[in-house]
């Protein structure tokens, strides 16, 4: 463990963006967002949750995933896979961090290997930054997740206020220690990292009940519970948009004349369009089925297919929606009916 003074922060960055290139929390239209770095003026670290999630670095919203020309004999196709790019995700949350786990699981199977993804997951070193300060939306604890978590983490940091403790918990994190400028920690400063560590993980207040959540989805399937539930929700897919596991996405040519390029965006299972079918039929016709899709998916079918449940407990769903419908109090209605 190192500690690194935050006057050295900036000098840190410089040396950073020489070699790679740098996405990080910056502030856009007065919300933390993450975005590419230019200068370390723009980074901003003491921010609680970005609104948009970063998990654009390795799926991005909009994305060309090839491109194609006919000669008149023959259709050339050239691929816009992103390979060898150095890239340094800096301080991203644990539980941005978890959730990069859990989609490493949809791009990066036994079943199935996404290139687009993989070769920009491969290609960057994830810095993580504690949550000293949980906002009271946040629920990571009980989705095995925690302000402090390390999981998936090359290098982590945690603000002591006059600096970062620093620990490098990986190969591809040790690289970043050529252009470190601090110094050996101090037992002092380990003992007031694990302290603030602690407080933060006790001053969760938002807490949902994760265990038989699954079991008890299965027998409401065809529950009056979801008639009462789609009322609410406006279908706008805010949730799906803001959210770090989603990962629906549609595909489309955009072509003219001889050449085009075939695109790859995100979906959201809200839509109306996202399950009709060419022949007109659409298996999930109102808001009813759509919004019961969402939350078995989430809680009941992601845990079937990777065992894991597809929610780290952000609460950006709850602060965002514009009808202030609860992800937590949805829960809490299921273990009660």
């Amino acid at each position: 463990m190192k500690k690194l003074p935050k006057e050295k922060v900036k000098p840190f960055v410089e040396k950073l963006l020489q070699d790679y290139e740098v996405l990080g929390p910056m502030e856009t239209a007065g919300f933390a967002s993450f975005g590419r770095i230019m200068s370390p003026g723009e980074l901003k670290l003491n921010y609680q949750n970005s609104k948009k999630t970063p998990k654009e670095a390795f799926f991005p919203q909009w994305e060309v995933m090839f491109r194609y020309r006919s000669t008149g004999q023959s259709v050339e196709v050239k691929s816009a896979e992103d390979t060898g790019r150095r890239r340094i995700l800096f301080g991203i949350r644990p539980c941005d961090i978890r959730a990069a786990l859990l989609l490493d699981l949809v791009f990066d199977s036994l079943d199935f290997k996404d290139p687009y993804y993989i070769n920009k997951r491969k290609g960057t070193i994830v810095v993580g930054l504690g949550c000293n300060h949980p906002a009271s939306t946040c629920f990571c604890t009980s989705v095995n997740g925690g302000p402090f978590s390390r999981e998936g983490a090359d290098f982590f940091m945690t603000d002591l206020g006059d600096g970062y403790l620093v620990e490098v918990l990986s190969q591809k994190g040790r690289k970043l220690l050529r252009g470190f400028d601090g110094k050996e920690a101090s037992e002092e400063d380990k003992e007031r990292a694990k302290a603030i560590a602690d407080s933060a993980t006790r001053g969760i207040s938002s807490v949902i009940e994760a265990d038989g959540l699954m079991e008890k989805l299965e027998k409401l399937t065809e529950a009056p519970f979801w008639d009462f539930l789609h009322e609410k929700c406006l279908g706008c897919g805010i949730c799906t948009y803001l959210c770090p596991t989603c990962h629906c996405f549609d595909m489309a040519d955009e072509a003219f004349d001889l050449k085009g390029q075939r695109v790859r965006c995100w979906d959201s299972c809200l839509f109306p369009l996202f399950t009709l079918e060419t022949s007109g039929h659409n298996p999930r016709p109102t808001g009813r089925e759509r919004i019961r899709q969402r939350i078995m998916h989430k809680f009941n079918y992601f845990f079937y297919t990777h065992k894991a449940i597809a929610c780290v407990g952000c609460g950006r769903c709850i602060i965002h929606c514009p009808v202030n419908l609860d992800i937590r109090r949805v829960i809490d209605d299921i273990h009660r009916e």
